[in-house]
């Protein structure tokens, strides 16, 4: 498990994904996303723009993201 520590309100999906090291560029992201390759607390997600707070887990490629 991932602990990431937010610096602001929250982060859109795509910019944690690629802060997170699981893609390596937005576009790359983006496709994860589109595919159905993210959940998010559990469910699969397909907003790209997702705003992920404090609290919530984010899976994708066998990582778990839990942000602070």
């Amino acid at each position: 498990m991932l602990d990431f520590t937010l610096e602001g309100e929250f982060i859109h999906m795509i910019q944690l994904l690629k802060a997170a090291h699981i893609a390596q560029s937005g576009g790359e992201a983006q496709m994860l996303v589109s595919e159905g390759a993210v959940k998010y607390n559990g469910e699969i997600d397909f907003r790209k723009r997702l705003k992920v707070k404090s609290g919530d887990t984010v899976e994708c490629r066998g990582q778990v993201i839990k942000v602070k």
